[in-house]
């Protein structure tokens, strides 16, 4: 005998939607996909993950745009549209303007060496060469002044396959500095050059800091501090200069935010040291 009420309501998965149940789906553009509540129907043509949305665009050119997550149907299933995953997108250039090499390991550091005269020259020279150095395995350090230069390089007894290369600062006709380096000059597998700054800061373009100009300091007054004063902030302590330094550096992003005279010093070393032997 036929069931006049029909088969039971309660067998089989009661609880599941008709269509099926909603999954996940990663929007991608060239989809064609359904906004349930509106009905509109269309292709996505724009995506914006940090907003949260798809433009969707249907077959009489309307656009319009939706919040990503469920309502959406693709080829008739229910989905939520789910942004794509972050791609880190690595940098084609390295801060000094160098096409940057992915994928390679630093190399084991050359006998040769570049020395600058402060931690801070140091430093702004890693920023901004860093990656290159390691490629090329150069390494970069600090003497701490020069006025032992003639020594220092004595000691380390260059010769072709170790190289020197020195970077001083305020390297001017009549300074302290041009002397020392003029002592040096004609030693071989030696090279000596220089910047015109008192100080590695003022290779830093100033207007990176808001000024027109870096600040005249007299003769009389410690140059750091006399910056520090000028741009009224605390330089009492050391501390204080070297918070000064690292506010500095903070706006060092590549080589376009330094002076072309000390750019040119610091690939002028590169290349002598990592010049093959003759």
């Amino acid at each position: 005998m036929p069931d006049r009420y029909g088969g039971d309501v309660l067998a089989g998965d009661w609880r599941r939607p008709s269509r099926g149940r909603t999954t996940d789906v990663v929007v991608e553009l060239g989809q064609v996909v359904e906004d349930a509540t509106t009905g509109f129907r269309g292709e996505v043509v724009g995506i914006d993950p940090q907003m949260g949305m798809v433009v969707l665009e249907d077959r009489r050119s309307t656009r319009r745009s939706f919040p990503m997550g469920p309502g959406y149907l693709l080829e008739g299933r229910p989905v939520a549209l789910r942004p794509p995953a972050k791609t880190e997108r690595r940098p084609s250039r390295t801060a000094s303007g160098s096409v940057a090499v992915h994928g390679e390991r630093a190399r084991v550091a050359l006998p040769s060496r570049i020395w600058v005269e402060g931690r801070h020259d140091a430093e702004l020279v890693e920023k901004v060469w860093g990656d290159d150095l390691r490629l090329e395995g150069v390494a970069v350090e600090f003497l701490g002044g020069i006025d032992d230069l003639a020594a220092e390089v004595s000691t380390f007894a260059p010769t072709a396959r170790r190289r020197l290369g020195v970077l001083v600062d305020h390297l001017v006709p009549g300074s302290k500095e041009s002397r020392i380096a003029a002592g040096l000059r004609g030693v071989p597998h030696v090279l000596v050059v220089g910047h015109p700054y008192v100080d590695v800061w003022q290779a830093v373009k100033p207007d990176r800091l808001g000024l027109r100009q870096w600040p005249e300091v007299p003769r009389s007054v410690e140059w750091k501090k006399g910056i520090c004063a000028a741009l009224g902030w605390p330089h009492a302590e050391q501390a204080d200069i070297a918070r000064a330094w690292q506010q500095i550096l903070r706006q060092v992003d590549s080589w376009t935010d330094l002076e072309p005279s000390f750019l040119g010093r610091v690939e002028e070393l590169i290349d002598f040291v990592t010049a093959p032997p003759t």
